[in-house]
């Protein structure tokens, strides 16, 4: 019978067994965003580990897949804010089982972090012979951590003051704070960015130099990986809140993003001390 509907047909019925459903939970509806997105991983790890061996078009690979991995999120976003603001299908029980899960997440990625400096510690409180018994290495300056590591130090430290400003500003109907305190986290984070890479360009060793900066670059690349995310993810929050779909009682999505910016925050406080002041540190004496 089902077959014989047409699509509107289909979305109608939908629509009426949820509103006779006897419990409060979302029942999605059939999405390709999720095998899209796999795909998409799959094939720029494919094209990373084709480009460390030295194939010409491993870059290319990781080109695309990173390109659909955007994609897919930018629709996949889209279909859960309209199953949100304009559907009504994201209930109170909804929305307390998503902050749930932006918390595993976060943990999960607290356990990724662990593990490269689990990496950086087994090196560098014990350094083999072959590492010169230095830490850093012979021969590899580590990065003056007292110029832009600690400017964007600051700059992380004080998004992350704006965003609790923003947040307690939405919760207390104070929206030209609220406002604000987004557009102010958004600009420092993006010129927190500009100069992680301002930084990267400016090395003195690369990634294949020694474990040091084979640590330095994975660490500090992955948590740039998790700026961009988070501000994208705070982006959307601030377009949601111009157009008056993040308000005092409804904000799950904006909280996401948030947890997930102070997390980011507090990641990078531990790289500056460990990564950068560290071996400086122990170069300097």
């Amino acid at each position: 019978m089902l077959t014989m509907l047409t699509d509107n047909g289909k979305h109608d019925l939908y629509n009426l067994i949820k509103a006779y459903q006897k419990h409060p939970f979302h029942l999605v509806d059939r999405s390709p965003w999720p095998l899209l997105t796999s795909f998409s991983l799959f094939a720029s790890a494919i094209g990373a580990v084709t480009s460390f061996h030295g194939y010409s078009k491993g870059g290319l690979l990781i080109s695309l897949g990173l390109s659909l991995v955007f994609i897919s999120m930018v629709l996949w976003f889209v279909d859960v804010n309209t199953e949100s603001s304009h559907l009504g299908y994201h209930t109170k029980e909804v929305k307390k089982h998503h902050m749930i899960a932006i918390e595993l997440f976060i943990v999960s990625e607290a356990f990724a972090f662990l593990s490269i400096f689990w990496a950086y510690f087994h090196s560098a409180l014990s350094p083999t012979i072959e590492l010169g018994g230095n830490w850093p290495p012979m021969g590899i300056e580590p990065m003056q951590p007292w110029a832009i590591p600690l400017l964007n130090t600051l700059l992380l430290v004080g998004s992350g003051s704006y965003i609790t400003l923003g947040h307690h500003s939405f919760i207390g109907r104070e929206r030209k704070f609220a406002i604000y305190g987004f557009i102010v986290t958004l600009i420092l984070a993006s010129i927190f960015t500009g100069f992680q890479y301002f930084e990267y360009n400016q090395s003195s060793f690369n990634i294949s130099d020694s474990v040091y900066s084979s640590a330095f670059f994975c660490s500090t690349g992955l948590h740039g990986m998790h700026v961009i995310v988070g501000t994208l993810m705070l982006f959307v929050a601030y377009l949601k809140l111009l157009s008056y779909q993040t308000t005092n009682t409804h904000h799950a999505g904006a909280e996401s993003g948030i947890i997930y910016w102070h997390f980011v925050d507090v990641v990078w406080l531990a790289l500056f001390a460990i990564v950068y002041v560290w071996p400086y540190g122990s170069v300097a004496h």
